[in-house]
Protein backbone atom coordinates (compact mmCIF):
# COMPACT_ATOMS: atom_id res chain seq x y z
CA UNK A 1 0.00 0.00 0.00
CA UNK A 2 1.15 3.30 -0.46
CA UNK A 3 0.35 4.44 3.20
CA UNK A 4 3.11 2.05 3.95
CA UNK A 5 5.75 4.88 3.13
CA UNK A 6 4.16 6.30 6.65
CA UNK A 7 3.14 3.31 8.41
CA UNK A 8 4.90 0.12 7.69
CA UNK A 9 8.38 -1.09 9.13
CA UNK A 10 10.50 0.03 12.37
CA UNK A 11 11.65 2.98 9.92
CA UNK A 12 8.61 4.04 10.54
CA UNK A 13 8.11 3.77 14.07
CA UNK A 14 8.24 7.75 14.46
CA UNK A 15 5.74 8.21 12.12
CA UNK A 16 3.15 5.59 13.47
CA UNK A 17 3.88 7.27 16.85
CA UNK A 18 2.12 10.26 15.64
CA UNK A 19 -0.48 8.41 14.13
CA UNK A 20 -0.97 6.83 18.19
CA UNK A 21 -1.31 10.50 18.71
CA UNK A 22 -4.11 10.93 17.30
CA UNK A 23 -6.16 8.17 18.78
CA UNK A 24 -5.73 5.08 16.04
CA UNK A 25 -5.23 1.76 16.64
CA UNK A 26 -2.87 -0.57 14.64
CA UNK A 27 -5.80 -2.44 13.55
CA UNK A 28 -6.79 0.75 11.62
CA UNK A 29 -3.28 1.57 10.52
CA UNK A 30 -3.06 -2.29 8.90
CA UNK A 31 -6.31 -1.20 6.91
CA UNK A 32 -5.76 1.02 3.28
CA UNK A 33 -5.61 5.17 4.39
CA UNK A 34 -8.04 7.11 2.69
CA UNK A 35 -8.15 10.87 2.75
CA UNK A 36 -11.76 12.60 2.75
CA UNK A 37 -11.17 15.93 1.90
CA UNK A 38 -14.36 17.63 3.23
CA UNK A 39 -15.13 21.19 2.29
CA UNK A 40 -17.45 22.14 5.30
CA UNK A 41 -17.39 25.35 6.58
CA UNK A 42 -20.32 27.85 8.08
CA UNK A 43 -20.06 30.88 5.25
CA UNK A 44 -21.17 28.53 2.25
CA UNK A 45 -24.85 27.15 1.87
CA UNK A 46 -23.81 24.81 -0.57
CA UNK A 47 -21.06 23.70 2.24
CA UNK A 48 -22.95 24.12 5.57
CA UNK A 49 -24.16 20.00 5.65
CA UNK A 50 -20.93 18.85 4.46
CA UNK A 51 -19.69 17.52 7.79
CA UNK A 52 -22.67 15.21 7.62
CA UNK A 53 -21.84 14.08 3.96
CA UNK A 54 -18.57 13.30 5.36
CA UNK A 55 -19.51 11.26 7.82
CA UNK A 56 -21.65 9.16 5.61
CA UNK A 57 -18.85 8.96 4.21
CA UNK A 58 -16.44 7.63 6.45
CA UNK A 59 -19.22 4.92 7.14
CA UNK A 60 -19.20 3.97 4.01
CA UNK A 61 -14.98 3.77 3.61
CA UNK A 62 -15.12 1.75 7.50
CA UNK A 63 -18.00 -0.35 6.01
CA UNK A 64 -15.56 -1.51 2.81
CA UNK A 65 -12.40 -2.21 5.09
CA UNK A 66 -10.62 0.86 4.94
CA UNK A 67 -9.82 3.80 7.04
CA UNK A 68 -10.85 7.25 6.62
CA UNK A 69 -9.13 10.35 7.83
CA UNK A 70 -10.81 13.88 7.06
CA UNK A 71 -9.10 16.89 6.52
CA UNK A 72 -10.53 20.65 4.84
CA UNK A 73 -10.28 22.33 1.24
CA UNK A 74 -11.50 25.82 1.61
CA UNK A 75 -14.51 27.54 -0.38
CA UNK A 76 -15.88 30.61 -1.20
CA UNK A 77 -19.46 31.95 -1.81
CA UNK A 78 -19.72 33.57 -5.14
CA UNK A 79 -23.02 34.55 -4.49
CA UNK A 80 -21.34 36.61 -0.89
CA UNK A 81 -18.63 37.39 -2.55
CA UNK A 82 -20.69 39.48 -5.61
CA UNK A 83 -20.46 42.88 -5.98
CA UNK A 84 -17.59 43.83 -4.13
CA UNK A 85 -13.54 43.18 -3.85
CA UNK A 86 -14.54 39.58 -2.80
CA UNK A 87 -15.45 38.35 -6.58
CA UNK A 88 -11.73 38.57 -7.28
CA UNK A 89 -11.22 36.08 -5.05
CA UNK A 90 -12.96 33.55 -6.29
CA UNK A 91 -11.78 32.37 -9.54
CA UNK A 92 -7.98 32.24 -7.51
CA UNK A 93 -9.07 29.52 -4.73
CA UNK A 94 -9.42 27.12 -7.68
CA UNK A 95 -5.67 26.55 -7.57
CA UNK A 96 -5.04 27.08 -4.02
CA UNK A 97 -7.80 24.46 -3.37
CA UNK A 98 -5.40 22.28 -5.85
CA UNK A 99 -2.47 22.71 -4.38
CA UNK A 100 -3.02 22.87 -0.59
CA UNK A 101 -5.18 19.20 -1.57
CA UNK A 102 -2.50 17.91 -3.54
CA UNK A 103 0.28 19.00 -0.71
CA UNK A 104 -1.84 17.23 1.75
CA UNK A 105 -2.16 14.01 -0.27
CA UNK A 106 1.47 13.78 -0.87
CA UNK A 107 2.64 14.86 2.25
CA UNK A 108 0.02 11.88 4.34
CA UNK A 109 0.47 9.10 1.13
CA UNK A 110 -2.97 8.47 1.61
CA UNK A 111 -4.13 5.32 -0.53
CA UNK A 112 -7.33 6.56 -1.98
CA UNK A 113 -9.09 9.90 -1.60
CA UNK A 114 -13.08 10.92 -1.76
CA UNK A 115 -13.54 14.16 -2.50
CA UNK A 116 -16.61 16.30 -1.09
CA UNK A 117 -16.96 19.93 -3.11
CA UNK A 118 -19.94 21.55 -3.65
CA UNK A 119 -19.74 24.78 -4.76
CA UNK A 120 -18.32 26.87 -7.83
CA UNK A 121 -14.38 26.72 -8.04
CA UNK A 122 -14.45 24.15 -5.43
CA UNK A 123 -15.61 21.53 -7.36
CA UNK A 124 -12.65 22.16 -10.28
CA UNK A 125 -9.83 22.44 -7.80
CA UNK A 126 -10.10 19.40 -6.24
CA UNK A 127 -10.47 17.95 -10.27
CA UNK A 128 -7.43 19.49 -10.77
CA UNK A 129 -5.92 17.72 -7.52
CA UNK A 130 -7.04 14.84 -7.87
CA UNK A 131 -5.66 14.91 -11.83
CA UNK A 132 -2.50 15.53 -10.44
CA UNK A 133 -1.90 13.22 -6.97
CA UNK A 134 -3.14 10.62 -9.31
CA UNK A 135 -4.39 7.92 -6.87
CA UNK A 136 -7.48 6.43 -6.79
CA UNK A 137 -10.32 8.91 -6.42
CA UNK A 138 -13.95 9.17 -6.25
CA UNK A 139 -16.16 12.55 -5.84
CA UNK A 140 -19.69 13.14 -3.62
CA UNK A 141 -20.82 16.05 -3.46
CA UNK A 142 -23.15 17.94 -1.33
CA UNK A 143 -26.31 18.36 -3.83
CA UNK A 144 -28.08 20.70 -5.16
CA UNK A 145 -30.74 23.55 -3.03
CA UNK A 146 -34.33 23.09 -3.69
CA UNK A 147 -36.04 25.38 -5.37
CA UNK A 148 -37.63 28.22 -3.49
CA UNK A 149 -41.22 29.63 -3.78
CA UNK A 150 -42.92 32.82 -3.44
CA UNK A 151 -45.74 33.97 -1.26
CA UNK A 152 -47.84 32.82 -4.62
CA UNK A 153 -46.33 30.28 -5.18
CA UNK A 154 -44.80 30.86 -7.65
CA UNK A 155 -41.27 29.04 -8.09
CA UNK A 156 -37.75 31.18 -7.44
CA UNK A 157 -34.23 30.99 -6.90
CA UNK A 158 -30.71 32.99 -7.00
CA UNK A 159 -31.08 34.17 -10.30
CA UNK A 160 -34.45 35.89 -9.73
CA UNK A 161 -33.34 37.08 -6.29
CA UNK A 162 -30.36 39.26 -8.52
CA UNK A 163 -33.09 40.33 -11.09
CA UNK A 164 -35.26 41.72 -8.11
CA UNK A 165 -32.53 44.30 -7.72
CA UNK A 166 -32.63 45.60 -10.82
CA UNK A 167 -36.47 45.81 -10.63
CA UNK A 168 -36.11 47.64 -7.70
CA UNK A 169 -34.18 50.10 -9.70
CA UNK A 170 -36.53 50.18 -12.16
CA UNK A 171 -39.28 51.14 -10.06
CA UNK A 172 -40.80 47.47 -10.74
CA UNK A 173 -40.61 46.14 -7.11
CA UNK A 174 -40.79 47.76 -3.89
CA UNK A 175 -38.59 47.64 -0.89
CA UNK A 176 -41.04 44.72 0.67
CA UNK A 177 -41.12 43.40 -3.00
CA UNK A 178 -37.32 42.55 -2.93
CA UNK A 179 -37.57 41.31 0.87
CA UNK A 180 -39.96 38.61 -0.27
CA UNK A 181 -37.53 37.19 -2.79
CA UNK A 182 -34.75 37.22 0.00
CA UNK A 183 -36.54 35.44 2.09
CA UNK A 184 -37.26 32.87 -0.33
CA UNK A 185 -34.91 32.49 -3.01
CA UNK A 186 -32.67 30.05 -1.08
CA UNK A 187 -34.75 27.60 1.14
CA UNK A 188 -32.96 25.05 1.79
CA UNK A 189 -28.63 24.30 2.13
CA UNK A 190 -27.21 23.31 -0.76
CA UNK A 191 -25.93 25.05 -4.46
CA UNK A 192 -27.89 27.18 -5.46
CA UNK A 193 -31.19 25.51 -7.16
CA UNK A 194 -30.12 26.27 -11.30
CA UNK A 195 -27.97 25.01 -13.59
CA UNK A 196 -25.51 27.45 -12.39
CA UNK A 197 -21.70 26.80 -12.20
CA UNK A 198 -21.83 24.68 -8.97
CA UNK A 199 -24.44 22.43 -10.35
CA UNK A 200 -22.64 22.42 -13.94
CA UNK A 201 -19.65 21.39 -12.82
CA UNK A 202 -21.20 18.66 -10.35
CA UNK A 203 -23.36 16.93 -13.60
CA UNK A 204 -20.06 17.11 -15.08
CA UNK A 205 -17.73 15.42 -12.88
CA UNK A 206 -20.78 12.53 -13.02
CA UNK A 207 -20.51 12.66 -17.14
CA UNK A 208 -16.73 12.67 -16.89
CA UNK A 209 -16.95 9.33 -14.78
CA UNK A 210 -15.62 10.56 -11.23
CA UNK A 211 -19.25 10.71 -9.18
CA UNK A 212 -21.41 7.83 -9.03
CA UNK A 213 -25.21 8.60 -10.71
CA UNK A 214 -26.82 11.01 -8.92
CA UNK A 215 -24.05 12.92 -7.65
CA UNK A 216 -25.00 16.16 -9.76
CA UNK A 217 -28.73 16.29 -8.74
CA UNK A 218 -29.92 14.20 -5.55
CA UNK A 219 -30.54 17.45 -3.20
CA UNK A 220 -28.55 18.27 -0.52
CA UNK A 221 -31.78 17.95 1.69
CA UNK A 222 -32.74 14.01 0.77
CA UNK A 223 -31.24 11.35 2.60
CA UNK A 224 -30.64 9.76 -0.34
CA UNK A 225 -27.79 11.98 -0.61
CA UNK A 226 -26.49 10.45 2.37
CA UNK A 227 -26.20 7.16 1.18
CA UNK A 228 -24.78 8.24 -1.96
CA UNK A 229 -22.26 9.67 0.47
CA UNK A 230 -22.05 5.86 1.98
CA UNK A 231 -21.69 4.04 -1.79
CA UNK A 232 -19.19 6.43 -2.55
CA UNK A 233 -16.93 5.59 0.13
CA UNK A 234 -17.45 1.81 0.06
CA UNK A 235 -16.29 2.39 -3.47
CA UNK A 236 -13.14 3.97 -2.78
CA UNK A 237 -12.30 0.63 -1.70
CA UNK A 238 -12.79 -1.01 -4.88
CA UNK A 239 -10.95 1.46 -6.39
CA UNK A 240 -8.31 1.34 -4.34
CA UNK A 241 -8.40 -2.79 -4.74
CA UNK A 242 -8.15 -2.52 -8.77
CA UNK A 243 -5.85 0.60 -8.58
CA UNK A 244 -8.46 2.67 -11.15
CA UNK A 245 -6.76 6.16 -11.46
CA UNK A 246 -8.12 9.35 -12.05
CA UNK A 247 -6.32 9.45 -15.04
CA UNK A 248 -7.32 6.29 -16.07
CA UNK A 249 -10.66 7.95 -16.17
CA UNK A 250 -10.00 11.58 -17.15
CA UNK A 251 -9.18 10.99 -20.77
CA UNK A 252 -9.58 12.70 -23.82
CA UNK A 253 -12.68 10.64 -24.52
CA UNK A 254 -13.72 11.52 -21.25
CA UNK A 255 -13.20 15.08 -21.77
CA UNK A 256 -15.33 15.18 -25.01
CA UNK A 257 -18.18 13.51 -23.35
CA UNK A 258 -18.48 16.03 -20.31
CA UNK A 259 -18.48 18.76 -23.44
CA UNK A 260 -21.36 17.06 -24.97
CA UNK A 261 -23.58 16.83 -21.79
CA UNK A 262 -22.39 20.43 -20.64
CA UNK A 263 -24.11 21.60 -24.31
CA UNK A 264 -27.02 19.25 -24.03
CA UNK A 265 -27.46 20.66 -20.37
CA UNK A 266 -27.10 24.11 -21.01
CA UNK A 267 -24.27 24.61 -18.60
CA UNK A 268 -22.69 27.50 -17.04
CA UNK A 269 -19.83 29.70 -19.22
CA UNK A 270 -17.27 28.91 -15.71
CA UNK A 271 -17.15 25.14 -18.05
CA UNK A 272 -15.04 26.74 -20.50
CA UNK A 273 -12.68 28.17 -17.61
CA UNK A 274 -12.73 24.92 -15.59
CA UNK A 275 -12.60 21.51 -18.19
CA UNK A 276 -9.21 23.04 -19.92
CA UNK A 277 -7.90 23.42 -16.83
CA UNK A 278 -8.53 20.21 -15.46
CA UNK A 279 -7.80 18.41 -18.70
CA UNK A 280 -4.36 20.58 -18.73
CA UNK A 281 -3.73 18.79 -15.29
CA UNK A 282 -3.94 15.43 -17.07
CA UNK A 283 -1.70 16.31 -20.13
CA UNK A 284 -4.54 17.25 -22.25
CA UNK A 285 -4.94 20.01 -23.93
CA UNK A 286 -8.73 21.27 -24.38
CA UNK A 287 -9.73 24.45 -26.71
CA UNK A 288 -12.53 26.87 -27.30
CA UNK A 289 -12.87 25.75 -30.63
CA UNK A 290 -13.34 21.88 -29.76
CA UNK A 291 -15.93 23.16 -28.03
CA UNK A 292 -17.99 24.69 -30.98
CA UNK A 293 -17.06 21.85 -33.38
CA UNK A 294 -19.11 19.48 -30.03
CA UNK A 295 -21.60 22.15 -29.86
CA UNK A 296 -22.27 21.38 -33.56
CA UNK A 297 -23.57 18.40 -32.98
CA UNK A 298 -24.97 18.07 -29.66
CA UNK A 299 -28.68 19.14 -29.21
CA UNK A 300 -29.60 21.01 -26.46
CA UNK A 301 -32.06 19.25 -24.51
CA UNK A 302 -32.49 20.76 -21.16
CA UNK A 303 -33.87 24.49 -20.08
CA UNK A 304 -33.03 24.64 -16.78
CA UNK A 305 -32.82 27.72 -14.60
CA UNK A 306 -32.05 30.83 -15.66
CA UNK A 307 -32.67 29.14 -18.92
CA UNK A 308 -36.29 28.44 -18.31
CA UNK A 309 -38.09 27.19 -15.22
CA UNK A 310 -37.22 24.32 -14.02
CA UNK A 311 -34.58 23.04 -11.17
CA UNK A 312 -31.99 20.50 -10.16
CA UNK A 313 -34.24 18.18 -8.28
CA UNK A 314 -36.84 18.45 -11.15
CA UNK A 315 -33.86 17.06 -13.55
CA UNK A 316 -33.24 14.21 -10.48
CA UNK A 317 -36.69 13.52 -10.94
CA UNK A 318 -36.25 12.69 -14.48
CA UNK A 319 -33.55 10.63 -13.82
CA UNK A 320 -30.81 12.96 -13.96
CA UNK A 321 -27.61 13.51 -16.06
CA UNK A 322 -27.26 9.45 -16.79
CA UNK A 323 -30.14 9.90 -18.40
CA UNK A 324 -29.33 12.71 -20.70
CA UNK A 325 -26.51 10.57 -21.79
CA UNK A 326 -29.04 8.02 -22.12
CA UNK A 327 -30.76 10.22 -24.86
CA UNK A 328 -27.37 11.33 -26.18
CA UNK A 329 -26.27 7.71 -26.75
CA UNK A 330 -29.43 7.18 -28.68
CA UNK A 331 -27.25 9.32 -31.36
CA UNK A 332 -23.50 8.17 -30.76
CA UNK A 333 -22.61 11.28 -29.57
CA UNK A 334 -21.13 9.50 -26.58
CA UNK A 335 -17.61 7.15 -26.12
CA UNK A 336 -18.83 4.54 -23.91
CA UNK A 337 -16.32 2.72 -23.52
CA UNK A 338 -14.47 4.89 -21.25
CA UNK A 339 -14.15 3.68 -17.72
CA UNK A 340 -15.59 5.55 -15.26
CA UNK A 341 -15.10 5.23 -10.86
CA UNK A 342 -18.10 2.31 -10.86
CA UNK A 343 -15.72 -0.06 -11.92
CA UNK A 344 -17.67 -0.33 -15.09
CA UNK A 345 -17.47 1.49 -18.66
CA UNK A 346 -20.07 4.35 -19.40
CA UNK A 347 -21.97 1.76 -21.61
CA UNK A 348 -22.76 -0.44 -18.65
CA UNK A 349 -23.51 2.50 -16.39
CA UNK A 350 -26.45 3.59 -18.84
CA UNK A 351 -28.07 -0.08 -19.38
CA UNK A 352 -31.62 0.27 -18.08
CA UNK A 353 -31.39 4.09 -17.81
CA UNK A 354 -34.55 5.15 -19.22
CA UNK A 355 -36.05 9.60 -19.49
CA UNK A 356 -38.62 9.48 -17.35
CA UNK A 357 -39.74 13.19 -18.23
CA UNK A 358 -39.63 14.22 -21.56
CA UNK A 359 -40.89 17.45 -20.98
CA UNK A 360 -37.97 18.50 -18.60
CA UNK A 361 -35.29 16.61 -20.72
CA UNK A 362 -35.86 16.69 -24.19
CA UNK A 363 -35.79 13.51 -26.31
CA UNK A 364 -32.64 13.64 -28.70
CA UNK A 365 -34.92 13.39 -31.60
CA UNK A 366 -36.68 16.73 -30.20
CA UNK A 367 -34.44 19.03 -28.81
CA UNK A 368 -34.84 23.18 -27.77
CA UNK A 369 -32.40 23.49 -30.50
CA UNK A 370 -30.13 21.38 -32.61
CA UNK A 371 -27.21 22.76 -31.11
CA UNK A 372 -25.37 23.06 -28.00
CA UNK A 373 -25.98 25.96 -24.26
CA UNK A 374 -22.65 27.76 -25.26
CA UNK A 375 -21.55 29.25 -28.33
CA UNK A 376 -17.73 30.23 -28.48
CA UNK A 377 -17.37 33.80 -30.62
CA UNK A 378 -14.51 34.93 -32.75
CA UNK A 379 -14.12 38.02 -34.38
CA UNK A 380 -11.79 40.92 -34.59
CA UNK A 381 -13.15 41.90 -31.10
CA UNK A 382 -11.91 38.27 -29.49
CA UNK A 383 -9.68 36.57 -31.70
CA UNK A 384 -9.07 34.05 -29.59
CA UNK A 385 -12.78 34.19 -28.62
CA UNK A 386 -15.15 34.64 -26.09
CA UNK A 387 -18.80 32.73 -24.65
CA UNK A 388 -22.09 33.29 -24.45
CA UNK A 389 -24.56 30.56 -22.79
CA UNK A 390 -26.65 30.61 -26.19
CA UNK A 391 -29.61 28.45 -24.49
CA UNK A 392 -30.59 30.97 -21.89
CA UNK A 393 -29.92 34.30 -24.76
CA UNK A 394 -33.93 35.76 -25.96
CA UNK A 395 -34.27 34.85 -29.75
CA UNK A 396 -33.78 38.26 -30.65
CA UNK A 397 -30.81 39.12 -29.32
CA UNK A 398 -29.39 36.21 -31.62
CA UNK A 399 -28.19 38.78 -33.58
CA UNK A 400 -27.03 41.98 -32.53
CA UNK A 401 -25.52 45.46 -33.34
CA UNK A 402 -25.41 48.34 -30.92
CA UNK A 403 -23.40 51.25 -29.75
CA UNK A 404 -20.66 50.38 -27.27
CA UNK A 405 -21.20 52.10 -23.85
CA UNK A 406 -17.96 51.38 -22.55
CA UNK A 407 -16.42 50.88 -18.61
CA UNK A 408 -13.04 50.23 -17.22
CA UNK A 409 -14.11 47.95 -14.23
CA UNK A 410 -17.62 46.26 -13.20
CA UNK A 411 -18.95 49.37 -10.64
CA UNK A 412 -18.89 52.45 -13.25
CA UNK A 413 -20.97 49.57 -15.42
CA UNK A 414 -23.45 49.08 -11.76
CA UNK A 415 -23.34 52.75 -11.98
CA UNK A 416 -24.55 53.54 -15.16
CA UNK A 417 -27.42 50.83 -15.13
CA UNK A 418 -28.68 51.45 -12.26
CA UNK A 419 -29.17 55.39 -12.77
CA UNK A 420 -30.88 54.21 -16.52
CA UNK A 421 -27.79 55.48 -18.54
CA UNK A 422 -27.98 52.47 -20.47
CA UNK A 423 -30.71 52.10 -22.88
CA UNK A 424 -32.20 49.74 -25.34
CA UNK A 425 -29.99 48.55 -28.39
CA UNK A 426 -26.48 49.66 -26.38
CA UNK A 427 -23.67 46.98 -25.79
CA UNK A 428 -22.19 47.82 -22.41
CA UNK A 429 -17.93 46.84 -22.46
CA UNK A 430 -16.85 46.29 -19.00
CA UNK A 431 -13.08 45.74 -19.69
CA UNK A 432 -9.91 45.55 -17.23
CA UNK A 433 -11.82 42.74 -15.23
CA UNK A 434 -9.68 39.85 -16.81
CA UNK A 435 -7.68 36.52 -14.93
CA UNK A 436 -4.98 39.45 -15.35
CA UNK A 437 -6.58 42.69 -15.46
CA UNK A 438 -9.11 42.41 -12.46
CA UNK A 439 -7.45 40.61 -11.01
CA UNK A 440 -9.32 37.39 -10.82
CA UNK A 441 -12.00 37.74 -13.88
CA UNK A 442 -14.51 38.91 -11.45
CA UNK A 443 -17.98 37.67 -12.25
CA UNK A 444 -20.76 40.10 -13.55
CA UNK A 445 -23.77 38.75 -11.98
CA UNK A 446 -25.01 42.17 -11.09
CA UNK A 447 -24.50 44.10 -14.21
CA UNK A 448 -26.37 41.14 -16.19
CA UNK A 449 -28.62 40.65 -13.71
CA UNK A 450 -29.70 44.61 -13.49
CA UNK A 451 -30.27 44.42 -17.17
CA UNK A 452 -32.42 41.87 -17.13
CA UNK A 453 -34.24 43.43 -13.91
CA UNK A 454 -34.95 46.93 -15.88
CA UNK A 455 -36.64 44.99 -18.74
CA UNK A 456 -33.46 45.19 -21.47
CA UNK A 457 -32.42 41.66 -20.91
CA UNK A 458 -33.72 41.33 -24.81
CA UNK A 459 -32.36 44.55 -25.83
CA UNK A 460 -29.21 45.28 -24.47
CA UNK A 461 -26.02 43.02 -24.72
CA UNK A 462 -23.13 42.75 -22.41
CA UNK A 463 -19.58 42.21 -23.19
CA UNK A 464 -16.61 41.63 -21.21
CA UNK A 465 -12.85 39.87 -20.49
CA UNK A 466 -15.05 39.18 -17.37
CA UNK A 467 -17.11 36.00 -16.89
CA UNK A 468 -20.35 35.14 -15.59
CA UNK A 469 -22.33 33.18 -13.09
CA UNK A 470 -24.08 30.28 -14.28
CA UNK A 471 -26.81 32.17 -12.94
CA UNK A 472 -26.52 35.07 -15.52
CA UNK A 473 -29.03 35.35 -18.66
CA UNK A 474 -29.35 37.08 -21.42
CA UNK A 475 -26.63 38.32 -24.41
CA UNK A 476 -24.12 38.21 -21.87
CA UNK A 477 -20.38 37.66 -23.71
CA UNK A 478 -17.57 37.21 -21.31
CA UNK A 479 -13.95 35.49 -21.50
CA UNK A 480 -13.16 37.95 -24.62
CA UNK A 481 -9.18 36.82 -25.12
CA UNK A 482 -6.59 38.55 -25.71
CA UNK A 483 -7.89 40.47 -22.51
CA UNK A 484 -7.60 44.14 -21.74
CA UNK A 485 -4.77 44.34 -20.02
CA UNK A 486 -2.65 42.19 -22.36
CA UNK A 487 -3.57 44.85 -24.66
CA UNK A 488 -6.40 42.82 -26.84
CA UNK A 489 -8.72 44.46 -28.72
CA UNK A 490 -10.90 45.35 -26.09
CA UNK A 491 -8.71 47.68 -24.59
CA UNK A 492 -9.26 50.12 -27.73
CA UNK A 493 -13.10 50.19 -28.17
CA UNK A 494 -14.37 53.96 -27.71
CA UNK A 495 -17.41 54.80 -26.38
CA UNK A 496 -20.14 54.87 -29.66
CA UNK A 497 -18.31 52.27 -31.69
CA UNK A 498 -20.74 49.67 -33.43
CA UNK A 499 -19.84 46.32 -32.39
CA UNK A 500 -22.04 43.34 -34.32
CA UNK A 501 -22.78 40.28 -32.25
CA UNK A 502 -24.04 37.02 -34.32
CA UNK A 503 -24.49 34.24 -32.08
CA UNK A 504 -25.69 31.80 -34.88
CA UNK A 505 -22.26 32.68 -36.84
CA UNK A 506 -19.94 32.44 -33.73
CA UNK A 507 -19.20 35.78 -34.80
CA UNK A 508 -18.45 39.09 -32.77
CA UNK A 509 -17.36 42.09 -34.82
CA UNK A 510 -16.07 45.49 -33.85
CA UNK A 511 -17.02 47.76 -36.60
CA UNK A 512 -13.73 49.75 -37.02
CA UNK A 513 -11.72 49.95 -39.62
CA UNK A 514 -7.99 48.66 -39.04
CA UNK A 515 -6.01 51.95 -39.50
CA UNK A 516 -8.05 53.42 -36.78
CA UNK A 517 -7.22 50.19 -34.21
CA UNK A 518 -3.76 50.27 -35.64
CA UNK A 519 -3.78 53.94 -33.97
CA UNK A 520 -5.69 53.30 -31.02
CA UNK A 521 -3.48 50.32 -29.82
CA UNK A 522 -0.11 52.49 -30.49
CA UNK A 523 -1.60 55.04 -28.27
CA UNK A 524 -2.48 52.43 -25.65
CA UNK A 525 -0.37 52.44 -22.32
CA UNK A 526 -1.63 49.47 -19.98
CA UNK A 527 -3.21 50.84 -16.39
CA UNK A 528 -1.64 50.73 -13.14
CA UNK A 529 -2.39 47.68 -11.48
CA UNK A 530 -5.57 47.30 -9.84
CA UNK A 531 -3.92 45.10 -6.40
CA UNK A 532 0.02 45.11 -6.18
CA UNK A 533 0.59 42.95 -2.96
CA UNK A 534 -0.63 39.68 -1.81
CA UNK A 535 -1.70 36.73 -3.65
CA UNK A 536 -3.65 38.23 -6.42
CA UNK A 537 -0.49 40.24 -7.20
CA UNK A 538 0.81 36.89 -7.50
CA UNK A 539 -1.64 35.59 -9.15
CA UNK A 540 -2.02 38.23 -11.89
CA UNK A 541 2.09 37.36 -12.92
CA UNK A 542 1.56 33.73 -13.04
CA UNK A 543 -2.14 33.38 -14.90
CA UNK A 544 -2.48 32.87 -18.64
CA UNK A 545 -5.66 33.64 -21.06
CA UNK A 546 -9.02 32.55 -19.94
CA UNK A 547 -8.74 30.80 -23.42
CA UNK A 548 -6.64 28.25 -21.74
CA UNK A 549 -8.45 28.05 -18.56
CA UNK A 550 -6.96 30.59 -16.79
CA UNK A 551 -4.20 28.43 -15.39
CA UNK A 552 -0.90 29.22 -13.58
CA UNK A 553 2.29 29.18 -15.11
Amino acid sequence: MRSDNVKKGVPTAPNRSLFYALGYTKEELERPLIGVVCSYNEIVPGHMNLDKIAESVKAGVRAAGGTPVEFPAIAVCDGIAMGHVGMKYSLVTRDLIADSTEAMAMAHQFDGLVMIPNCDKNVPGLLMAAARVNIPTIFCSGGPMLAGRLNDGRRTCLSHMFEAVGGYYAGKLDEQGVEEYEENACPTCGSCSGMYTANSMNCLTEAIGMGLRGNGTIPAVWSARLRLAKHAGMQIMELVKRDIRPRDIMTAAAFHNAETVDMALGCSTNTMLHLPAIAHECGIELDLDMSNEISSKTPNLCHLAPAGDTYMEDLEGAGGVHAVMAELNKKGLLDTSVMTCTGKTLAENLSGVVNRNPELIRPIDSPYSPDGGIAVLKGNLAPEGCVVKRSAVAPEMMRHEGPARVFNSEEEAIEAIYAGRIVAGDVVVIRYEGPKGGPGMREMLNPTSAICGMGLGESVALITDGRFSGATRGASIGHVCPEAAQGGPIAFVEEGDRIAIDIPACKIQLLVDEDTLAQRRAAWVCPEPKIKSGYLARYAKLVTSAARGAVLE
